[in-house]
């Protein structure tokens, strides 16, 4: 009898351990559950709206400029290199002969509007290599090829000067002066042509930057030709003269068409307008 008893206390002494075991196992499982459950309702849940959609087609993009280096550049950092050079761009033209857009456009491109390796280091602006004849300071960097010679200049006018003097001097750049001074789209399918520079797309790019920028009517003061760009804008009813927080989206809407119709109108390659610019909108 008392064996019998001590067994029925022993295994109801057992099966409460192990019902309290069972407890403290799911009480665990729970707790984990939980806090899983609460990091999940914590995760941003991404949703498209049409004020999404709006800002994302009206927030300013960077535009990067690709030729002897690749670098991403603002609206604002273009503008101010224009400012900065125009004047030099200008008196090149009226000794040298070269049309100012394309002497602004080439110095934007290659040098990133001078926040490229190359006009950093060298305040080499046009991506001059030394060639045979350079006997100044240089420095190395890598291009088509590694390590190669790149000039060096004390100041970036410097370069400028070297840039117009380079061109003029090169018997294969003799056909260019034979263009009208403000036919800018041929001096930068010839300078492609004679090979200043091996990217295919290079005339492309200077003749977008000239566009977007307006760079030509520094060609029209230099040749003393009045420019019709403001006056087209008020008179000429296709045209939109672009005002401090318009967008491409915002013209589109209030001219009722599309982003990508005002871009190919316009030849823009992409987002980016200039308060002043005129806009074709017919």
């Amino acid at each position: 009898m008392i064996k019998k008893l001590l067994f029925f206390i022993l295994g109801t002494f057992i099966l409460s351990c192990g019902t309290n075991k069972s407890i403290i196992q799911t009480t665990k499982t729970k707790d984990w559950q939980s806090k899983h459950a609460i990091s999940k309702t914590k995760e941003p849940v991404k949703k498209s709206s049409s004020n999404d959609l709006k800002s994302e087609v009206e927030a300013p993009k960077s535009e990067v400029l690709e030729a002897t280096t690749r670098v991403k550049v603002t609206t604002e950092m273009v503008l101010a290199y224009i400012d900065n050079f125009k004047g030099i761009a200008k008196n090149n033209m009226t000794q040298y002969g070269i049309p100012a857009s394309i002497i602004l456009a080439q110095g934007i491109l290659e040098s990133g509007a001078g926040t490229g390796p190359l006009s950093a280091l060298a305040n080499n602006h046009f991506g001059i290599k030394c060639h045979k004849d350079w006997t100044g300071p240089s420095v190395s960097y890598d291009d088509d090829a590694a390590q190669e010679c790149f000039r060096k200049y004390a100041e970036a006018k410097e370069s400028y000067s070297d840039h117009a003097t380079f061109l003029v001097n090169r018997t294969w750049y003799a056909d260019l002066f034979k263009l009208e001074k403000n036919d800018y789209k041929s001096w930068s399918k010839g300078l492609k042509a004679a090979g200043y520079a091996t990217d295919p797309k290079y005339a492309e790019k200077l003749i977008g930057i000239i566009e977007r920028y307006q760079l030509n009517r520094f060609d029209d003061e230099v040749l003393g030709i009045k420019s019709d760009l403001a006056t087209n804008t008020i008179q000429n009813s296709n045209l939109y003269q672009v005002s401090p927080g318009d967008t491409l989206y915002s013209i589109s809407k209030k001219f009722n068409l599309s982003v990508d119709e005002l871009k190919q109108k316009n030849n823009l390659s992409d987002n980016a307008i200039l308060v002043g610019q005129s806009i074709i909108v017919q």
